[in-house]
């Protein structure tokens, strides 16, 4: 057999004639004759085994395969195996060296993702790894997705309630020049839902599908790419203000406030909520001391 030769295949994705494709891109061995390449195609069945999709032969230091939607499809993980040899000798071969995994498809940036409920917003990323392909090339195609959310919690009494919430239910991704594995991208925040409710901590899945689209390769899609949210359980802020009238804070701080008047009661830093509360006189000519008499929130 030939020498090991460091061939060090890559998988990367490019758009030749307006259609998707891997191309398999590997070093040219020093070699005085001249050398050709066995260039061998697999992915991953839903059983976690390889199995071969095509195979070339070729003087070049490139082998493309074409997702076409139908033997290989948005989801697949796909390898490149490369073996050289030479014209003359085709006996004597290399050892094959096969290429990292190339996930085609929807990526979810983090990849995983733990929450609180807390009312931080999360940024996630959604992008592909694959260039889309438009109709008339057009530089400026993007492709639409529709989120969903579905919440993984075993008890029966908290199902259909959501736990975490989206900035928004579609996001376009727009095709960019491919680089660090990612051909298009969009982004969107998630929070989890404050539910004033001890509900344990609770896991949902987010899955993007496709919407509309009429190119073969998106068209046969089946979104099997999900994002895991888990999200954690925290006890829920209180405050009161009672009788005439005591007033217990968010963090437990007590004091009262005898006062007539309408007062702040509460008001959020981050977003459009507050509380108004308006006490009148109800301790008669002995005692000076207001009751809540009203309430405004929005």
């Amino acid at each position: 057999k030939l020498p090991r030769l460091a061939l060090q295949p890559v998988v990367i994705p490019e758009l030749v004639h307006g259609r998707v494709h891997l191309k398999c891109t590997y070093s040219r061995p020093f070699s005085k004759a001249p050398v050709r390449y066995l260039v061998v195609w697999s992915r991953l069945s839903a059983s976690g085994k390889k199995e071969q999709i095509q195979h070339d032969t070729t003087l070049q230091p490139f082998s493309y395969v074409e997702m076409n939607g139908i033997n290989l499809v948005l989801g697949d993980t796909v390898f490149c195996t490369v073996t050289a040899f030479t014209k003359d000798t085709p006996e004597q071969q290399s050892l094959p060296e096969e290429s990292k995994g190339f996930y085609a498809g929807i990526k979810f940036l983090p990849e995983s993702l733990k929450i609180a409920e807390d009312g931080k917003e999360h940024v996630l990323t959604i992008l592909s790894t694959v260039p889309i392909a438009c109709p008339g090339h057009d530089d400026s195609c993007n492709i639409t997705l529709q989120l969903t959310i579905e919440d993984m919690g075993k008890n029966s009494q908290f199902l259909g309630r959501p736990n975490i919430a989206l900035s928004a239910c579609q996001v376009d991704l727009l095709r960019v020049p491919c680089s660090e594995s990612s051909c298009a991208a969009a982004t969107l925040t998630v929070t989890a839902v404050t539910d004033f409710a001890q509900d344990g901590n609770r896991i949902s899945r987010i899955r993007a599908g496709p919407v509309g689209w009429r190119n073969l390769l998106w068209r046969a899609y089946t979104p099997k790419d999900v994002k895991v949210v888990t999200v954690q359980d925290l006890p829920t802020g209180n405050c009161y203000s009672f009788t005439d009238p005591h007033i217990i804070t968010f963090d437990g701080w007590h004091y009262d406030n005898y006062k007539i008047g309408t007062f702040l009661l509460c008001q959020s830093t981050s977003r459009v909520f507050e509380v108004h509360v308006r006490q009148w006189d109800c301790g008669g000519h002995h005692s000076a001391t207001a009751c809540n008499c009203g309430v405004a929130a929005r």
